[in-house]
C-alpha cells in the first residue's frame, strides 16, 4: 500500500549511525536533519511537516536555509517523535531518552563519545580568557557597523557564527568572572540578532532573541543590558500591533531600573516609552516621556558603562520627529532635518527611517513635492540594508505622495 502523508516514519536504523548523522544531531541542524531523512529515507516535505507538526511553509524554508533557528524544546521533541529518533539519537540532540528505565541502552560507545566531546569541549571553553572575549567583543561590534551600513541579511550567516560561539564558550565555561563576561556579551550579541530579526519583519526569531538574550543578562547580573534588551523587545509587541502592551513593558522596565542604570540608558527608556505613546495616540504621555528623556541626556554619543546605545542630541532630534509626526507637530520638519544633517553617514537603515519620517511631515505640511527626493534615497538605503520593516513604511508613503499629487 502506498505511503500517505500522516503515516508514521520509519527511518533505518542504519541512518544514526553514521558520523554525518551524528554531528548533524550534536549541531542540532535541522536542515541537515531534514536533508538527510529526505535523502536517506525518500521522505516528502509533507511527510516531514504532517509527521513533525511544523507547518509545511516552514519546513520547506528549514530545507532551503532561510528559516530562523529553531530554540524551542518542544519543537526539537516534536521533530525527534516525528521522525522516530531512537533514544541514542535523541541524546545527541539534547533530548531525553524515551526509555528511562534504561537510559544508556546498549550505547556505551557512543556515551564515551558524549564524556569525551564534553572534556573536549570544557578544555576548550577553558582557554577563554578576558583578551579572548575583548576579541569576541570586537567581531560582535564590527557586525554592528556591518548591520547599520549593509543590514542584517547581508551578515545572517557570520551573526549566527558569532552567537554560535559565544554561546558554546558560555555555555562550557567554569569560572565565575569570564562566564559573566561572556553572559553580558550573548546578551548584547542576542539582541543585536534580535533587531536584524525585527528589520525583516520575522518577528517570532525576534522574541526569541531577546529571550536568550534577557536570560544571559540576568545571569551577567547586569542591570544596563537587562532594561535595554528588555526595553528592545518591546518593539516587537508594537510592530505586533499590540502598542498597549509595549507601553505597559516600558514603563514598568523603566519604573524597575531607572535608579540603577546611566543616564543616557534613562534617556532611551524614556524616549522608547513615548513612541510607545505615539502609537497609542496619547499626545501628552509621549509628550511626558519625550521631556523626560530629553531632561536626562548627557553630552556624547555613548558611555563605555552602558550597553551599546548611541544617542545624542541629532538621534534624539529623530526619535522626537518621528513622534511628534503622528499629532501634526509642524516643529518635526526641522528636527528630522537636525537629525538628518548631524548623521555621521554609517547608519545607513537609520538614515532610511529619518528620510520616511521627512517625507511624511512634508506630506503633512502640503509639500508633497519636496517629499519625493526623500522617499527615493529612503528606498534605495532600504533596499540596500534589506529592511523589509523600512520598505513597507516607505510603500504606504510613496502611495499617500502620489494622491496627493494627483497620480
Amino acid at each position: 500500500m502506498r505511503k500517505t502523508a500522516f503515516d508514521p516514519i520509519d527511518i533505518p536504523e542504519w541512518v544514526w549511525d553514521r558520523d554525518e548523522s551524528r554531528e548533524i544531531l550534536q549541531k542540532r541542524d535541522i536542515t541537515g536533519l531534514f536533508r538527510l531523512v529526505a535523502k536517506c529515507a525518500g521522505l516528502s516535505q509533507v511527510r516531514i511537516a504532517s509527521a513533525t507538526e511544523i507547518a509545511q511553509p516552514r519546513v520547506n524554508k528549514i530545507f532551503n536555509g532561510t528559516a530562523g533557528p529553531i530554540e524551542e524544546l518542544a519543537v526539537f521533541e516534536r521533530i525527534a517523535t516525528g521522525l522516530g529518533l531512537p533514544d541514542h539519537a535523541r541524546m545527541l540532540l539534547g533530548l531525553a531518552p524515551l526509555d528511562l528505565a534504561s537510559p544508556t541502552g546498549d550505547h556505551d560507545d557512543e556515551h564515551q563519545e558524549q564524556t569525551s566531546e564534553l572534556a573536549a569541549r570544557l578544555d576548550a571553553a577553558s582557554a577563554i580568557d578576558p583578551t579572548m572575549v575583548m576579541i569576541l567583543t570586537t567581531d560582535t561590534n564590527n557586525l554592528r557597523l556591518q548591520d547599520r551600513r549593509i543590514g542584517g541579511p547581508a551578515i545572517a550567516d557570520k551573526m549566527r557564527a558569532q552567537i554560535a560561539q559565544i554561546e558554546r564558550a558560555h555555555r562550557h565555561a567554569v569560572r565565575p568572572q569570564i562566564r559573566a563576561q561572556l553572559a553580558h556579551l550573548l546578551a548584547e550579541t542576542a539582541s543585536l540578532a534580535g533587531w536584524q530579526a525585527i528589520n525583516t519583519v520575522a518577528l517570532n526569531d525576534a522574541w526569541s532573541h531577546y529571550e536568550r538574550a534577557k536570560a544571559a543578562a540576568q545571569e551577567a547580573d547586569d542591570p544596563a543590558v537587562l532594561a535595554y534588551v528588555s526595553g528592545e523587545q518591546a518593539y516587537v509587541l508594537m510592530d505586533l500591533g499590540r502598542p498597549a502592551e509595549a507601553a505597559e513593558l516600558l514603563q514598568y522596565i523603566h519604573a524597575t531600573h531607572r535608579d540603577h542604570v546611566p543616564a543616557r540608558l534613562r534617556t532611551w527608556l524614556a524616549a522608547a516609552e513615548a513612541e510607545a505613546a505615539a502609537v497609542l495616540g496619547d499626545e501628552d504621555a509621549c509628550r511626558r516621556a519625550l521631556d523626560q528623556a530629553a531632561a536626562v541626556l548627557p553630552e556624547g554619543d555613548g558611555d563605555p558603562e552602558t550597553p551599546y546605545l548611541s544617542i545624542n542630541v541629532h538621534h534624539f532630534a529623530r526619535w522626537r520627529g518621528s513622534c511628534l509626526l503622528r499629532f501634526g507637530d509642524p516643529g518635526t520638519v526641522e528636527d528630522l532635518r537636525s537629525a538628518l544633517a548631524g548623521m555621521d553617514g554609517t547608519y545607513n537603515r537609520a538614515e532610511s527611517g529619518v528620510r520616511c519620517d521627512l517625507g511624511h511631515a512634508l506630506l503633512a505640511a502640503g509639500e508633497p513635492e519636496a517629499a519625493q527626493p526623500h522617499i527615493q534615497r529612503a528606498q534605495q538605503l532600504a533596499t540596500m540594508t534589506g529592511s523589509r520593516r523600512q520598505r513597507r513604511r516607505i510603500e504606504e508613503l510613496s502611495r499617500a505622495v502620489n494622491r496627493a499629487l494627483g497620480r
